[in-house]
């Protein structure tokens, strides 16, 4: 390549000089001066106000937090077990640098064990890459998608009506817009191909181009869960309209009624060309309950792997550990490594599904961790204003954490996220608990 770097100045030594030839300079822009301010999660802030109520009805008044994603918080989180043997393979591996996609074992347990990739889908251990936690993996993605996507900064990432916060401030931190696409509430705000039609339209009026569209099931705040049909649907309109890559995000798939998401019937489904423009996002973040390990991966097409890898190489590159415990859970089997997890939310899942029906009240539950629950009436009754005056109420008043539906997007300014990643029994006292604060506004 005609363009590489020289091993030789060609500038006296005396001279300032640049890394890269001219054609590839950063040109001078100033939005990073122009962006408003970015606010810090306010999810972390939410349980504090349980302290009000402790502090006027008493240290050992019951409080309930449905407001949290934390498995490993409020259910017992990775097993000693798994533990135990992520650092036997710590011990054998040692303490040198892994490569910027993680390792070689790593790779094949994600592939063979895990995913169970098979010939047919045309993809296999290179395609995957590890990062350090969700978060981390959607920060790469959204490189990739600006860099690969469109080049450009400004452009597009396409969300629900009412997504997960940092699916607002990730793409916005480097230098990508979000845009909210159209959504219906008596239908959990879902996508369809119509609304992936228009919002492409839509972007173009305003002379930008998409990079991605972020598709995830089950749904973080909503619970909203799409069939995998459905996805392939989704994501091969958004293709086929323009979009240069389509996300999953399935943190939550193992989570559910029905089961993980087929991999091999999504990548089956797309011609090799189209699958090239597929990103899965997966972990043991939220399945296994491993927040504070941060556990996840990436799997892509080689122009994205090839991407993140080398900027990967210059910046984070991965913890062993967090890749040996998920090695431990795939050996074990992962259905019965996240069973401590997966089994007890079914059960409060089912909790809860009977509470929301006997009460009447308008609601979203899929699958994953989350309700999304209508408060419109109440807030109204109570003059609380919108959701965060709810949450508020119901953390200082009654000892129940939730999360304001406001904080995701103002189409969620009537309804708040209940988590019920928590024993039955904790997750039924806490939403009679709720529905009581709730009557009250209404007396």
């Amino acid at each position: 390549m005609e363009d590489r770097l020289v091993t030789q100045s060609v500038n006296p030594l005396d001279v300032p000089e640049f890394v890269v030839p001219p054609q590839y300079r950063v040109p001078v822009n100033g939005y990073p001066g122009e962006m408003m301010s970015i606010p810090p999660s306010r999810m972390f802030l939410i349980r504090d106000a349980l302290n009000k109520y402790k502090a006027k009805m008493g240290a050992d008044a019951p409080t309930y937090d449905a407001s949290q994603g934390d498995g490993g918080a409020s259910l017992p989180g990775v097993p000693v077990e798994l533990l135990n043997r992520a650092h036997e393979l710590q011990l054998k591996q040692g303490t040198s640098y892994n490569q910027p996609w993680g390792t070689v074992q790593f790779r094949k347990a994600a592939a063979e064990q895990y995913w169970k990739l098979q010939p047919a889908s045309g993809w296999g251990p290179e395609n995957i890459v590890f990062v350090q936690g969700g978060r981390d993996g959607l920060q790469k993605a959204y490189a990739a998608m600006a860099s690969i996507g469109t080049g450009r900064v400004g452009d597009l990432v396409v969300v629900s009506r009412v997504p997960w916060v940092s699916y607002n401030w990730g793409p916005y931190a480097i230098g990508l817009n979000v845009l909210l696409a159209p959504g219906d509430p008596a239908e959990g705000w879902r996508y369809t191909p119509e609304s992936i039609k228009a919002t492409a339209e839509f972007a173009k009026a305003e002379g930008r181009r998409i990079a991605g569209i972020v598709i995830t099931s089950p749904d973080n705040p909503t619970g909203r869960t799409i069939p995998v049909a459905e996805q392939i649907e989704l994501a091969r309109t958004a293709l086929e309209n323009g979009y240069p890559y389509v996300l999953f995000d399935w943190i939550y798939h193992w989570v559910t009624d029905g089961g993980p998401s087929d991999i091999n019937a999504v990548l089956q489904a797309f011609e090799p060309e189209l699958r090239e423009r597929l990103i899965f996002l997966d972990g043991v973040t939220k399945s296994l309950g491993a927040s504070n390990i941060r556990s996840a991966h990436l799997l892509a097409g080689k122009k994205v792997v090839d991407f993140i890898t080398s900027q990967a190489s210059h910046g984070v590159v991965p913890s062993f550990y967090a890749q040996a415990v998920a090695i431990a859970a795939y050996e074990k089997g992962f259905g019965e490594a996240a069973a401590p997890i997966i089994e007890p939310t079914k059960q409060s899942r089912k909790v809860l599904r009977e509470i929301l029906a006997a009460q009447g009240v308008r609601h979203v539950i899929g699958d994953g961790y989350y309700t999304f629950i209508d408060c419109g009436a109440f807030i109204e009754a109570g003059g609380l204003g919108d959701s965060e005056g709810l949450q508020t109420y119901l953390a200082e008043e009654y000892g129940v954490a939730v999360v304001a539906g406001v904080y995701f997007s103002p189409a969620g300014a009537n309804w708040v996220r209940f988590s019920y990643a928590l024993p039955p029994e904790r997750t039924e006292k806490a939403a009679l608990r709720m529905f009581e604060g709730l009557s009250a506004l209404k007396k």
